[in-house]
């Protein structure tokens, strides 16, 4: 963006903060904390740094219902060609009111629902979510012709584990 301004950053170094960086916007602008003994050449570095991974998360967060509809139309062509009818949705939107499960559909009215704690998760974590959905509009139950259409999906396992490594790490409890 050629644009956007670089933000009002502040620097707070500490004498206990031995290795670690980190950053957080406090209003309008970016607190960066660093190690006390790092160099001006090294703080710099490191501001730049943490701006940017600011900008990725904030850009992440942004993800639009929109997006996620063609991600869902991009799933459905991949994974789900046979039934392409009958697995569109009619709505895909990510909400904020689901904190025991990841996502949830409802085949009657055929809209799907995707947590907002999604969000920063990696694109195979979300597309798993959202394959796992769209697979409930053309079999409703867990039964083995579901788990059969959401296994194509090449990283269900490994998205599974992440999310379950996510429930444990939190303390979230999850729903079936």
């Amino acid at each position: 963006m050629a644009g956007a301004r670089k933000p009002v950053v502040e620097v707070r170094r500490s004498q206990r903060r031995r290795r670690t960086v980190s950053a957080y916007r406090e209003g309008e602008r970016v607190v960066v904390l660093i190690p006390d003994q790092f160099s001006r050449a090294e703080e710099t570095e490191w501001v730049d740094r943490m701006l940017a991974r600011l900008a990725a998360r904030e850009e992440r967060l942004c993800r639009s219902d929109a997006e996620l509809l063609v991600r869902a139309q991009r799933l459905i062509t991949r994974y789900l060609s046979e039934h392409a009818r009958i697995a569109v949705p009619a709505s895909v939107r990510w909400v904020t009111n689901q904190n025991g499960r990841w996502g949830s559909c409802t085949p009657a009215d055929r809209t799907i629902r995707i947590s907002h704690r999604i969000q920063e998760m990696p694109e195979w974590v979300i597309d798993y979510v959202l394959l796992h959905e769209l697979a409930h509009l053309v079999v409703p139950s867990h039964n083995a012709r579901f788990w059969e259409l959401v296994g194509r999906y090449p990283k269900t396992e490994r998205a599974r584990g992440y999310l379950e490594g996510v429930a444990a790490a939190t303390g979230v409890v999850l729903a079936d």
